[in-house]
């Protein structure tokens, strides 16, 4: 896309604008940022979806068994006829991976790299309805759906930001209120990380919350040096050949941190390493195990697709790419591989396309690692047919 064209999603702002002047430092009220937007699912269908098993869902009922109780999906069916008449949210996660017409928001936010986007959560909540005053450690777009939300915003918080005494929710005790707005159907808020909001439901409402994947810099070095561990030989260890003798012999010296860091700046700089971890964790799918692949071979498949047959990506899966210097990765759900650089395009169509088909794929069915490219990921789950 073009970063300099004004998009309705944000205001009349190019992408370039949002991303220089508001992205991760201010939040942003759009006014019908979708017009006339309509919730492709109701309420009764998101309560439908809290009932099962794969579903991940919960609760929030500010007055119940005690302040602001939480309750873990997946519900039974009569669950909700015992709530209160007001004062309680139901949460759903990751909406899009379940109902298509809720993914296909996504498109929308095209201008950011999609291997950020986490999922799309969608919460119903009664009047009064909310989770109380809290801050993301991410950015968030909040698109109301349906009904009415009053949204006030307060300071910028942290790890040392007191919250009230809770086991489940992290419900900010003092919160500082700066700006409010309600937002109607097709309203969007943009909010920084760390930034206090407290939502509150007007009327029933619904509202769609788009949540981007930022891990931790304990989650980094972690995962990482775990990945990273798996390469190194038991034999390579701290060295200090050549060291002086010491005057005490109870003291580190400081040319041991300088050994140290030698050692451990030899591998942190793999960019190779770095880049594979770094796509294989950023593609892992929330719910791995809906990422289920059919068996099935290179000729076969060939034949399949060659009869009409239409493969499409698993809506659990999530694709990347990238370029090194000896050809191209392709991340595909928390997995890897090295490819051929003359594959780019293929790689592109693959992540890109809402389906692969014979009119699309067109010389790529001709091109032998190609054909076994798309094997594997049919075989690995992150593309299946279309009728499955």
């Amino acid at each position: 896309m073009t970063t300099d064209v004004p998009l309705q999603l944000l205001g009349g702002l190019t992408a370039r604008e949002f991303l220089r002047d508001y992205w991760q430092k201010k939040p942003l009220l759009i006014r019908q940022a979708i017009p006339d937007f309509e919730s492709p699912i109701s309420p009764d269908e998101l309560g439908g979806l809290a009932l099962e098993e794969e579903v991940e869902s919960r609760l929030v009922i500010e007055h119940g068994e005690r302040p602001w109780e939480l309750r873990r999906g997946p519900f039974a069916e009569d669950a909700f006829g015992q709530l209160p008449e007001r004062d309680w949210t139901l949460l759903v996660q990751a909406v899009d991976q379940f109902v298509p017409d809720v993914a296909e928001l996504l498109k929308h936010f095209n201008f950011l790299p999609s291997w950020r986007i986490d999922d799309v959560m969608v919460s119903f909540a009664a009047p009064g309805g909310g989770v109380g005053p809290h801050y993301d450690n991410y950015d968030v777009f909040l698109l109301q759906a349906h009904g009415q939300r009053r949204w006030k915003i307060g300071q910028m918080c942290d790890a040392e930001s007191p919250l009230l005494p809770h086991a489940d929710l992290r419900i900010l005790a003092d919160f500082a209120q700066t700006d409010e707005w309600v937002l109607e159907p097709g309203d969007m808020l943009y909010l920084p990380p760390r930034l206090a909001h407290f939502g509150t439901a007007e009327d029933d409402c619904m509202t769609y919350s788009v949540g981007f994947r930022a891990p931790s810099a304990a989650e980094v070095l972690t995962h990482f040096t775990d990945f990273l561990a798996q390469f190194l030989p038991d034999e390579e260890r701290y060295s200090d050949a050549g060291t002086a003798p010491t005057d005490d012999p109870h003291q580190i010296q400081l040319d041991a941190l300088d050994r140290l860091k030698a050692l451990l700046a030899e591998h942190m700089g793999d960019e190779r390493l770095l880049l594979t971890w770094f796509g294989q964790f950023m593609t892992e799918p929330r719910y791995p195990e809906l990422v289920a692949g059919t068996d099935v071979e290179d000729d076969e498949l060939l034949a399949a697709l060659k009869q009409g047959a239409v493969l499409v990506r698993n809506p659990s899966a999530r694709l990347a790419w990238s370029e090194v210097d000896v050809g191209l990765v392709l991340f595909a759900s928390g997995q890897s591989r090295l490819l051929p650089s003359n594959l780019k395009e293929l790689l592109k169509l693959i992540c890109a396309a809402d389906a692969l088909h014979g009119d699309n794929l067109g010389q790529w069915l001709a091109d032998e690692e190609g054909r076994k490219l798309l094997c594997e990921l049919v075989k690995q789950g992150s593309l299946e047919f279309a009728d499955e």
